[in-house]
């Protein structure tokens, strides 16, 4: 009986040990997995924004539909590059929002594109920043 207890009780700790083994050979795959997708995101991300840098130079004006109503911007590309936005009429905003949605307009000449996150706490007045700079690189011919 005690012969029996010892085999069963070694038995046990072999299966435990495939067990845990086995798991740790699904994370390595997992985090390979997402290591590749990562790679592949990462890729994709970066030909996407090159395919955006193609503006015809010149100023041009957009419209959106901010927190209290329409933002004006005025675009203003070089060398085919965002190289100046700047808010030229926003009457009915509200000035805290527009001054936390203004932040809006870095992130948008980093990325050389409107397609970037909103501000925190002021949404919708950066939400009308970003259409309306969409508006003016539409009319910009991209």
């Amino acid at each position: 009986m005690k012969n029996f207890v010892i085999r069963a009780s070694s038995l046990a700790v072999i299966v435990l040990m495939l067990f845990g083994y086995n798991e740790v050979l699904n994370v390595r795959a997992k985090d390979e997995q997402i290591a590749k997708l990562q790679a592949s995101l990462d890729e994709d991300t970066a030909n996407t924004g090159q395919s955006q840098n193609s503006y015809t130079d010149g100023t041009y004006e957009g419209e959106g539909a901010g927190f209290g109503g329409s933002i004006d911007v005025k675009v203003t590309i070089e060398d085919g590059q965002l190289k100046n936005i700047e808010i030229i009429s926003a009457e009915n905003e509200d000035g805290t929002y527009l001054e936390t949605a203004k932040g809006v307009i870095s992130k948008i000449l980093d990325a050389q594109t409107p397609e970037v996150d909103v501000m925190s706490g002021a949404t919708f007045s950066s939400t009308g920043i970003k259409d309306a700079v969409a508006d003016a690189l539409q009319k910009a011919g991209n």
